[in-house]
């Protein structure tokens, strides 16, 4: 009696430990995809900046060799 007790007792851990493995796995899958998401999302605006910040680091060159020549 008490074996199948243990035994019964055993199986619902191992359904409650799979259930949560599973909650686990299915949340790290979206949270990837919704990382991937917000990656594509955010690239061109990453462009933008980085494109912006080209421009002013040449802006500040050409300021500093002007003022160089004077």
């Amino acid at each position: 009696m008490v074996l199948w007790i243990a035994l019964a007792v055993a199986v619902v851990a191992l359904v409650a430990l799979a259930v949560l493995v599973h909650g686990v796995l299915g949340g790290l899958g979206r949270l990837r995809r919704e990382l991937d998401a917000g990656a594509r999302d955010l690239r061109p605006v990453l462009e933008q900046v980085q494109t912006t910040v080209a421009v002013a680091e040449q802006t500040k060159a050409d300021r500093q060799a002007r003022a160089n020549d004077w």
